[in-house]
């Protein structure tokens, strides 16, 4: 069985993403300068002009930059892209402000919003960055100890996804039956016998890619065997076809585990410092709010910290652990 994880740690991504607004500049300031009189070349910051309207290499490192996993030689061919897609905005920009779009109620609305949005996020971002710290090599250790599914017992597998509906009463015998299987032809069999409609979807995942809820109980199952999640709903059982031991080891794993580790620092502090500001403030609630449940006042807090998301990183070798794979690995069953 093989598989490629996605992505190594930020570290990395960060050193590459560094490089994007260096390689672009050159790449498009080169082609982009103005001729003197004299013939002697002179840099411009500007990629292009829409019936005199600019636009800048600052504009397209800008939409690069939130591009995670652009690799350097990659760089030129999307800035080409990137200018295009800017050219094409500016084109209905100026037909907007034409028709004076731009004074629209509603329109005015969004881009206040929007820039209220912008400003928020910054603030925590920055705030976090600065006040969250990182984690100590110890609590790395430990969090890498403490998860053996994830790292040095670490599996990929090849599964068998089947969601089943029905009520309690349809589902309970049906899973005891399942639980007496051994290996795909019999699951099917069981579950067409039982004349109930299913849909079956097949994956192949790393540990650090499955929700947390299901890494530590999934690494007892034997290959043949299933785990069986059940709801209100019915029934979803990940059915082990294969896998495959991939140990990582705490060298391999220790610059993902420390990005997620911040990053959840981070999205505590943010919190955190939303409290504080709302603890210092003076909120006054009228009209229809001025009753609010009292449940609601741990709301925005909570909310604050959608604003600090774990970092993407770039694809790499197998041997790594995806941060982005392991953030989602970490935030349970949805």
């Amino acid at each position: 069985m093989t598989h490629r994880l996605q992505a190594i740690a930020r570290q990395r991504s960060i050193r590459s993403m560094a490089l994007l607004p260096v390689v672009v500049a050159a790449a498009l300031v080169a082609g982009c300068g103005d001729k003197s009189a004299s013939g002697e070349g002179k840099a411009t910051q500007a990629a292009a002009r829409v019936d005199g309207s600019e636009i800048t290499v600052h504009q397209i490192n800008q939409v690069l930059s939130r591009q995670p996993g652009l690799k350097p030689e990659q760089a030129e061919a999307a800035s080409h892209q990137v200018l295009e897609s800017l050219i094409d905005q500016q084109l209905a920009v100026a037909k907007a402000e034409e028709q004076k779009l731009d004074r629209d109620p509603q329109v005015v609305q969004m881009l206040e919003a929007t820039r209220r949005s912008i400003l928020a996020r910054t603030y925590l971002e920055k705030a976090a960055a600065a006040g969250a710290g990182t984690p100590t090599a110890e609590e790395i250790r430990k969090y890498y100890d403490e998860n053996p599914a994830l790292f040095s017992q670490r599996k990929v597998y090849a599964l068998q996804e089947f969601t089943v509906p029905g009520t309690k009463e349809q589902i309970q015998p049906l899973m005891e039956q399942l639980k007496a299987t051994r290996g795909t032809v019999q699951f099917v069999e069981v579950l067409k016998a039982s004349g109930i409609k299913f849909n079956a979807n097949q994956i192949t995942q790393a540990a650090e890619g499955l929700p947390l809820g299901i890494i530590d109980p999934l690494s007892k199952v034997s290959d043949g065997e299933a785990l069986y999640i059940t709801g209100s709903d019915g029934l979803k059982a990940l059915l082990v076809v294969a896998s495959k031991s991939q140990p990582v080891s705490f060298d391999q794993a220790k610059p993902a585990i420390e990005q997620y580790l911040t990053a959840q620092r981070r999205r505590d502090f943010a919190t955190k410092e939303m409290k504080n500001l709302r603890e210092a403030a003076k909120i006054e609630y009228v009209g229809k709010f001025a009753n609010k449940p009292a449940a609601a006042a741990s709301g925005p807090a909570s909310a604050a910290t959608t604003a600090i998301t774990p970092p993407t990183a770039e694809p790499a070798a197998s041997t790594s652990i995806d941060p982005a794979s392991l953030s989602k690995g970490l935030s349970g069953l949805k």
